[in-house]
């Protein structure tokens, strides 16, 4: 399938490592021009060295509210436009309810939600004007089920997947698509005491119906779908991409 990517430009938030840097590589193998962000300037300037002519990087911290507003002008200053944000970057802390404070809710949602919205709405002033734009939330089945010890990030991946909705109700008749994917368990960094545990990894694989964890490579082309054409009929959707753990009764 032709996906007709070549010369789009888009933006990947944590970009340097997992999900986002498979993003960021599926993009650009498309031919889009991709300004890949994220905090670490060494696994940047990594992601930079597989496709230079294609992959741009600028180093940013979430949590800098600003920093990410002003991402989509730098992209149309570089690139000349902008067409397609995948919102990625999050943090994920596990612990207790009772043990995470109002500081710690705080970071989580300004990672998670309003960093999201921040470049979402920066980015949509370009989108308005063009009449056309993709936006793609990475969310997680965490946001649709919930989960034990991770009740701030459940909580905030559940706004994400609200926001995708409502966003798509507003934007889909001015010719913007927004739309959610929501990975389960992925062989990433975010896993690594898991992947580093035989028990733990056999514990976890045994709750999955595929039998494996996902590959961060295996959310490329849904990215790269929903980042074309070929989906414009498609949006508010929340995809899963979990090797059928949450469908099991």
């Amino acid at each position: 399938m032709n996906l007709g990517l070549d010369g789009r430009v888009a933006i990947v938030t944590g970009a340097g490592r997992g999900l986002g840097r498979a993003a960021a590589l599926a993009l650009a193998s498309e031919g889009v021009l991709v300004l890949g962000v994220a905090r670490s300037e060494d696994e940047l300037a990594s992601l930079q060295q597989v496709s230079p002519e294609l992959i741009s990087v600028v180093p940013c911290d979430m949590l800098d509210l600003d920093a990410v507003a002003a991402l989509p002008d730098l992209a149309v200053t570089k690139f000349g436009r902008i067409d397609i944000v995948v919102n990625n970057a999050g943090i994920a802390p596990a612990g207790a309810f009772m043990a995470q404070d109002d500081a710690m809710w705080q970071a989580v949602f300004t990672v998670n939600v309003f960093a999201p919205v921040a470049l979402s709405r920066a980015a949509g002033k370009y989108f308005l004007e063009q009449g056309s734009g993709k936006v793609i939330n990475i969310a997680s089945t965490s946001g649709i089920l919930g989960k034990s010890m991770l009740v701030s990030y459940s909580a905030s991946k559940g706004a994400m997947i609200q926001m995708t909705k409502a966003l798509a109700s507003e934007w889909s008749p001015k010719g913007i698509q927004v739309n959610a994917i929501a990975p389960g368990a992925y062989e990433t960094d975010a896993q690594s005491a898991v992947l580093e545990s035989p028990d733990l990894l056999a514990r976890r694989v045994r709750k999955i119906p595929a039998g494996r964890m996902g590959r961060a490579q295996e959310i490329g082309p849904l990215v790269c779908l929903l980042a074309s054409s070929q989906s414009d009929f498609i949006s508010g959707s929340v995809l899963v991409t979990d090797g059928g753990e949450s469908s099991k009764l």
